[in-house]
């Protein structure tokens, strides 16, 4: 057989498969369909989106892997095609820290997949109130970066909010210097937000050392800034190149090559066990000698994991402060359930902030 011949009968095995899977993605799509009309039926008005069962479906396509595509492709693909599924059902609207081309809307685009509607809005307190307001199902807002720690105004937000953590998202950030066209060694002004000038600022002072810097409200902001500015570029993400058409003059110039942001995914609703999950808290307690361990205590005698745990002032009293903890579980699992039950005793404070799916998918 020759070499054409056998490429031949390879393309029309493609070309078969390729049917085959439109038929059966076609059938998946008809199963939301009858899922929404018995919702319908049934007068279901708290949202067809249910994250615990997203979670264990990626994490069945991700057991049941053995490549030759990797694990990050493929739940990509199965992502946009639960997305898709879910726009028969309903079209999720999900707020995020805008403006356009942010890492919070690739964000959003990883956890939700492209099939919703994303409303940019100005500042995390405007997230949390249109959500709050429902006039988006969710929202997604950045809470820390693995370079330079917590964002505090997601936190505090949290102490006013009813809101629940419904989600997590690690998105690796990956920043370029960008401009409409030249050299780095041309640019004389760097636009960006403080966050990512801070996780780029080895490279700027080795690189760039007589350009100023200027902080801006996003990364997305720096872009459109730089379109109609000489000599002047931005650090941002491919999104923000793609979206302002700007060359990139210098690629993945963050200084740690680990770096990673993490969202989370708020709403109205709790989130029901996945298997695999985390749960959010806020506490305080009284400012005496020994009261963190005592805080700590329920969980380790029934065995929970504490993941982080960061301090905030209360806003109630001067030197007061409250503690925000993510320890492994769901709150309705039994162990956990006991330690809160328990953690709770020892508190001035207690909230539960969410429990929801571990993210990794």
């Amino acid at each position: 057989m020759s070499e054409e011949q056998r490429l031949g009968e390879i393309r029309a095995r493609i070309d078969a498969l390729d049917e085959h899977i439109q038929a059966l993605i076609s059938e998946r799509a008809g199963c939301a369909r009858e899922i929404a009309d018995i919702k319908h039926a049934s007068g279901v008005d708290n949202g067809f989106y249910r994250p615990e069962r997203e979670a264990q479906v990626l994490r069945r396509v991700q057991a049941r892997n053995r490549g030759p595509l990797p694990d990050e492709d493929l739940l990509r693909v199965f992502r946009e095609l639960i997305s898709a599924c879910l726009a028969l059902e309903e079209t999720l609207t999900v707020a995020f820290l805008g403006p356009e081309g942010t890492f919070t809307q690739a964000a959003a685009f990883k956890h939700f997949g492209h099939c919703v509607r994303t409303v940019p809005l100005t500042t995390i307190e405007d997230v949390f109130r249109e959500v709050e307001a429902q006039g988006a199902r969710y929202g997604v807002v950045p809470v820390e970066n693995s370079t330079e720690g917590v964002i505090h105004h997601t936190l505090d937000r949290f102490l006013q909010s009813p809101l629940h953590i419904c989600g997590e998202v690690e998105l690796r950030i990956h920043h370029h210097l960008l401009a409409v066209s030249g050299e780095v060694c041309d640019v004389r002004r760097v636009y960006s937000h403080q966050q990512s000038l801070a996780q780029c600022r080895r490279w700027l002072d080795r690189t760039l050392p007589n350009a100023e810097c200027v902080a801006v409200s996003s990364n997305a902001e720096a872009a459109r800034r730089v379109r109609g500015e000489e000599r002047a570029a931005a650090i941002a993400g491919d999104s923000a190149a793609e979206l302002y058409g700007l060359e990139v003059l210098a690629a993945n110039i963050e200084d740690e090559p680990d770096n990673t942001t993490r969202f989370l995914v708020i709403g109205s609703q709790p989130v029901p066990p996945s298997g695999d999950d985390k749960t959010s808290l806020l506490v305080s307690t009284h400012n005496r000698p020994g009261a963190l361990a005592r805080l700590l205590e329920p969980l380790s005698r029934n065995g929970i994991g504490m993941t982080r745990i960061e301090s905030r002032p209360s806003r109630r009293g001067v030197w007061e402060y409250v503690f925000f903890a993510d320890i492994l579980g769901h709150a309705e699992d039994e162990p956990l359930a006991r330690a809160l039950a328990e953690l709770q005793a020892e508190c001035t404070l207690f909230k539960v902030l969410g429990s929801y799916p571990r993210a990794g998918l």
